[in-house]
């Protein structure tokens, strides 16, 4: 007999390679069927394997899916993911200029988030990786000069400086608070979700993370608690074919779908064109009806590309083929959404580049904003005192000690600073 030998699974493409897309199953837009919002979770089994879509090359809705959306929301969706994608760009030339620590874009993924939003009811609780901040963009109540501080850690940062960067944290928004750590969104979108059942309440949960997380325990631990006890959640994981620098076929999506651990473990799930709006909102819709329904979970992977690198402190061009975003066969999302709209007569190629120029000069002026209240450099930060402040309702003996340790060996830094002393 042979010798066993370990299967170890390779990018499509690597640098200075063509790429390839060969791997990646495409089903034509409105091939696939929308079974009833009140299906088994064995119905829903081919559906984790082909794809849902909407929009066709045209930029035609076609299909099942294609949902009753009105001119002015698609619109609204149009510009909310040009506002995202500016005030990132603007956020990544802060970064280069040293003005924040770092930064992570959600480039060539904007219609996920923000078509999600719109499915979304107030009181829902979404729990995000730091790639989903379109869900606050898609909110005219969350200003952008406020995100911008809590990148900044200044004197105005909501969060008092307690966060890093891009970790956001907004219970008005029902925008739970942005953790490092892979995976604990599911889980604790999936506690969440129990507990309002619990309550007899009507809101859902939502909860995000990205295909590398997949091979976290917390991501089988969450399907199983959500499965069990028929939590009204919605687990989205946003497949954007790669984890940092690890290909997607590392975390096991290279022989199977994401979607389809969904169905192994009692779940109603969906693959959907995460670059399609229409496809996401209607299927974000679906999920959400669901639940509200007391019809359980549904696992949702939206296939994307990470068009940027994972974060400030990434190159891609060391991992994978430079033209790769270029060519992946979902296309940009914006550009899709409005070939859309100029065929509806609802857009114009004028309106697009005024309303970009319009969009950029925002962020321009909400970026000045927030520089006016300082950042890490300059010294304009929250006071020490925050770092203890918020844990307990009336402060122990123990933080009041600590406090004062902290502030007395801060003074000591200030005063040998001061001096000369290193």
């Amino acid at each position: 007999m042979a010798p066993l030998r370990l299967h170890v699974p390779e990018p499509s493409g690597r640098p200075g390679h063509p790429s390839d897309f060969s791997y990646l199953h495409v089903s034509p837009a409105g091939a696939v069927r929308r079974p009833p919002v009140d299906t088994s979770v064995p119905d829903t089994g081919d559906l984790a394997w082909s794809l849902v879509r909407v929009l066709d090359d045209e930029g035609r809705a076609v299909g099942p899916w294609a949902p009753a959306l009105g001119t002015e929301q698609l619109r609204r969706g149009l510009r909310h993911m040009l506002k995202t994608r500016a005030f990132d760009a603007r956020m990544l030339i802060a970064q280069r200029q040293k003005k924040i620590s770092f930064y992570m874009q959600c480039l060539g993924e904007e219609a996920i988030a923000i078509a999600h939003a719109l499915a979304l009811r107030p009181g829902d609780m979404c729990f995000p990786t730091y790639r989903q901040q379109g869900l606050l963009v898609a909110r005219d109540d969350i200003p952008l000069a406020e995100l911008m501080c809590q990148l900044m850690s200044n004197e105005r940062d909501p969060i008092k400086g307690r966060q890093l960067p891009v970790m956001y944290s907004y219970k008005r928004a029902g925008f739970f608070s942005i953790s490092g750590n892979l995976a604990t969104q599911f889980i604790q979108a999936v506690g969440w979700a129990m507990a309002s059942a619990i309550k007899g309440d009507d809101k859902i949960a939502s909860g995000w993370i990205g295909d590398g997380s997949t091979a976290e325990a917390d991501f089988h631990n969450a399907l199983t608690f959500a499965h069990v006890y028929r939590a009204p959640v919605i687990l989205n994981v946003v497949n954007n074919q790669y984890a940092i620098s690890s290909f997607q076929a590392i975390a096991g999506g290279e022989a199977t779908t994401f979607a389809a651990r969904g169905i192994g473990c009692g779940i109603a799930s969906l693959r959907v064109d995460g670059n399609d709006f229409l496809a996401v909102y209607a299927a974000s819709a679906w999920a959400a009806e669901r639940a509200r329904s007391n019809l359980g979970p549904t696992l949702i992977e939206w296939v994307t590309y990470r068009a940027g690198a994972h974060s400030t402190s990434d190159d891609p061009t060391r991992y994978r083929p430079a033209d790769d975003w270029t060519r992946f066969p979902l296309g940009d999302p914006v550009v899709r959404l409005k070939q859309h709209l100029i065929g509806q007569g609802a857009w114009s190629e004028a309106e697009h580049d005024a309303t970009q120029k319009e969009l950029e000069a925002e962020v321009t002026a909400a970026f000045k904003e927030a520089q006016s209240h300082g950042s890490i450099l300059d010294g304009h930060i929250p006071p020490l005192a925050t770092m203890f402040e918020d844990v307990y309702k009336d402060m122990p003996p123990h933080l009041h000690d600590q406090m004062r340790q902290a502030a007395a060996e801060h003074a000591a830094h200030a005063a040998a600073a001061a001096g000369g002393q290193p």
